[in-house]
């Protein structure tokens, strides 16, 4: 089995589209222009990596009351504090950071809408 995507469902599906493509650099690989929106985003490799969408008959979670370690979405970083500070310039807010013993900078946040958000600067990447 190979890993497709992972979904959310979100209450203003414009504006996550748009921020996670204007901020983090993901590019639409498929939109449905009808309820319910299904946004697939690509990540900088053209590799699928998530769908955003917005149905009304269904839960949008809100996490911004929940512990990023109940659920985030990871972005290798390859400078964690310079992506931090332009994040936290387009909306987002801080969370926590940890520098690992071996370099690594890890970096939780949210995006404007409270998703969990994590920059990863590993010393030995994945």
């Amino acid at each position: 089995m190979t890993f497709e995507h992972f979904a959310l469902n979100v209450v203003d599906i414009n504006g996550v589209v748009n921020w996670y493509c204007t901020h983090l650099g993901l590019t639409i690989a498929n939109q449905q222009k009808v309820s319910p929106f299904m946004t697939f985003l690509a990540d900088s490799t053209d590799r699928v990596v998530i769908e955003f969408y917005k149905r009304e008959d269904e839960l949008a979670e809100d996490f911004s009351n929940r512990h990023p370690l109940t659920f985030h979405v990871a972005f290798v970083s390859e400078n964690a504090e310079e992506d931090k500070q332009r994040l936290l310039k387009a909306g987002a807010s801080f969370f926590e950071e940890i520098f690992k013993e071996d370099g690594s900078h890890l970096v939780m946040l949210r995006d404007p809408w409270g998703i969990p958000l994590q920059l990863c600067q590993r010393t030995v990447k994945f």
